[in-house]
């Protein structure tokens, strides 16, 4: 397996790792990765590879079998051999965009309590699609409301349940179509706030900043009728 880096700090930006071997598709197997690999809406990371004699671009991380990451290069061009040593390098820029973002959206779930039917994390904007029949009454009142809880620089921190714990509490998914992964023993969670000031706790295998005022401001774009019950809320990193 490939041990995510990424999962224990988001916030690397640099790391060696040695080449298990190489995907049909090209891609580059990791014995441990800082890129990200695509899943739960957000995608996958970017940056590049140094090896003895070498270099090459990484497009995206995406998941292989046997719980390995593969890198995948951004152009055909030399590959590094199994068992060369490389350094990784991220595109921290687009990284920590993508980390605003995830975690705004999980706010965004606390503004608008509804089940979630789906979502998509991007690098400028997210979005969340809610099972809300009607649309919002005043989207500037939830704009300022998700603002508000930003502003409050909140602790961004995380724990770890059994998977039966999680079976038996099933309150704390919010989505409605994708259900965490389970399986391994147990699922991670995301908990915004402590104490008295939490305002969010939901599984989540993302990247997220370590406190909600590292996000900054963001904007309410666009709602979109999308179905009979379904909304969609898009959200803009204002910088």
């Amino acid at each position: 397996m490939t041990e995510p880096l990424f999962r224990t700090d988001p916030y690397l930006r640099e790391a060696e790792a040695r080449v298990l071997g190489l995907t049909p598709e090209g891609g580059i197997l990791v014995d441990r990765s800082i890129f990200y690999a695509t899943g739960g809406g957000q995608p996958g990371d970017s940056g590049f590879l140094d090896w003895d004699g070498g270099r090459i671009d990484v497009a995206t991380a995406v998941k292989a079998d046997g719980g390995r990451i593969a890198l995948v290069p951004a152009e055909a061009g030399p590959l590094p051999p199994e068992g060369a040593s490389v350094r990784q390098t991220l595109d921290w820029e687009r990284r920590h965009r993508h980390m605003r973002v995830h975690t705004a959206l999980h706010l965004l779930s606390v503004v608008i309590p509804l089940p979630v039917t789906g979502g998509q994390i991007g690098a400028e904007r997210g979005r969340l699609d809610f099972d809300m029949p009607e649309p919002p009454a005043d989207p500037a009142a939830l704009e300022a409301e998700l603002n508000a809880l930003i502003a409050r620089d909140l602790a961004v921190t995380e724990d770890w349940i059994t998977d039966e714990e999680l079976l038996a509490d099933p309150s704390i998914v919010k989505t409605m179509s994708v259900m965490p992964p389970t399986g391994q023993g147990r699922v991670r969670l995301v908990r915004i706030g402590q104490g008295a000031e939490q305002v969010d706790l939901q599984p989540c295998g993302g990247t997220h900043v370590a406190r909600t005022g590292e996000i900054g401001r963001v904007l309410l774009v666009k709602i979109e009728k999308k179905g009979r019950q379904n909304r969609r809320v898009s959200i803009a990193l204002a910088d």
